[in-house]
């Protein structure tokens, strides 16, 4: 029983690329599940771009799913709709290495992260916007890789940056390392977040730091001691650090302005919970989605989208008023990738390929549509439509229309998609790669002449 049980979790077990993104077996053991309380509404507003005046609304493209958090890109931005190997290519840069992190936009420069498996070595790459032109890398570490799921890099993390910093993360030596570079390499500071050593299965590491006001919020998810931690974006000082369960889940935290107040919100063991972001305090927490997860949590209004892929499948809504009160839930699975909630609904496109819209409010399912999978990438909505790829390197253009699936474009670039898109201006920023004898990555920028 015990060779079928694992041969089952291999079965059903992929790992995100992302950004967050993320998928491992949990633990044997449920942790407990904590009941939730009443919730509090405080004046307070969301730490988001806002806070940070050396980036722009408008422009950049600053951390993982982008200024809002929520894979929304700003209002005025209008990406290119079609694209192929000589149509709307601006500039097309090969990548050393390998990552699935999604190439982060500040002013004039694109930031992602690599790693050389051969080597062993994790770096940080900084390129010209306008031509794609290499202009510094710095590694960050050599070394002490962790073992990893075919579907897992190590360099999946992507960066988050305030303008000022780059805060990077990378898992080796059995520890999971934030290092901080100034924007044109300089290292700031470096500092061990958790030690990070999975007894039952051993698939790497993959959340991305998330920026909070004055403090940057590591995720560091395992069957251990498993914690999330906030640590002052200047001096790397600990300002606070909450356990975890010890539970292998690998979802980006992300902090969210619904039901009044800032909440910082996770997904995993069986749970999602709300903290207070400025503390590390549990505000509420109930159960739901699955001891595995991967994507980052959604919103719309003051009600929050998850969804989980081990061992069950499980989509669903929740008010984020602490009440708890689950509004509907579903089995359909998007494990490894994020979601997209945007005028009332929630879109998703599942790791088998299908894609549906669902309203937020009661979860009634409106319509689906087979497009292909396996899909492992996360959506941006942009200029009006939706932007989702595919693992095999299509990416879908679709509106976000809930009577009826609307397909604007079905776009292909090489063969191999796992990290997902950048919208800066009228431009989209895609991390690509050409499978077949020696692995190839290329970062393309596609946008008008």
């Amino acid at each position: 029983m015990r060779t079928v049980m694992k041969l089952a979790a291999l079965v059903y077990f992929t790992f995100m690329a992302i950004g967050c993104g993320h998928a491992l077996p949990p633990s044997v053991a449920a942790p407990p599940v904590i009941k939730p309380v009443s919730l509090a509404a405080a004046d307070e507003k969301e730490g988001g771009i806002a806070d940070f005046p050396k980036l722009s609304a408008e422009s950049d493209w600053p951390w993982w799913r982008g200024p809002s958090r929520d894979g929304h890109a700003p209002a005025s931005a209008k990406p290119p709709t079609s694209w192929s190997a000589t149509e709307n290519v601006v500039w097309k840069a090969p990548l050393p290495g390998r990552g699935h992190s999604s190439p982060i936009v500040v002013g004039d420069r694109i930031f992602l992260t690599t790693a050389d498996d051969t080597k062993q070595e994790q770096a940080v790459l900084a390129l010209s916007r306008t031509s794609g032109k290499q202009h510094w890398r710095k590694d960050v570490s050599q070394g002490g890789f962790p073992k990893l799921h075919p579907k897992n890099t190590h360099a999946t993390p992507s960066i988050a940056s305030d303008g000022e910093r780059l805060f990077v993360v990378f898992c080796h030596h059995e520890t999971v390392q934030l290092t901080v570079f100034d924007l044109e390499g300089k290292q700031l500071w470096q500092k061990v977040v958790s030690p990070f050593r999975p007894r039952r299965y051993e698939y790497g590491y993959a959340p991305s730091p998330l920026i909070y006001r004055s403090t940057v919020i590591i995720a560091a998810e395992y069957d251990g001691d498993a914690a999330i931690a906030a640590f002052d974006r200047e001096s790397g000082k600990e300002i606070w650090r909450t356990p975890r369960p010890g539970n292998i889940s690998y979802s980006s935290p992300v902090v969210a302005h619904v039901a009044g107040r800032d909440q910082l919100l996770m997904s995993g063991a069986d749970q999602i919970c709300s903290y207070e972001p400025n503390g590390g305090k549990l505000l509420w927490s109930t159960p739901g989605t699955t001891a595995a997860t991967c994507g980052t949590i959604v919103w719309d209004g003051d009600i929050i989208f998850a969804s989980g892929g081990y061992p069950k499948a499980e989509t669903l809504a929740i008010k984020a008023d602490g009440s708890g009160e689950v509004l509907w839930k579903n089995n359909k699975k998007c494990y490894e990738q994020s979601m997209l909630a945007t005028g009332g609904h929630l879109y998703a496109l599942t790791d088998d390929g299908v894609a549906y819209c669902f309203r937020g409010s009661d979860g009634e399912q409106l319509w689906e549509k087979r497009l292909r999978g396996p899909v492992s990438a996360s959506p941006v909505l942009a200029g009006g439509n939706i932007y989702w790829a595919d693992e095999m390197g299509t990416v879908y253009v679709f509106k976000p229309n809930p009577e009826q699936f609307e397909l604007v474009s079905r776009n292909q670039l090489l063969d191999d998609s796992f990290a997902s898109p950048a919208v800066s201006g009228n431009q989209l920023f895609l991390r690509v790669a050409k499978r077949g004898g020696k692995r190839e990555e290329f970062l393309y920028c596609l946008g008008g002449k």
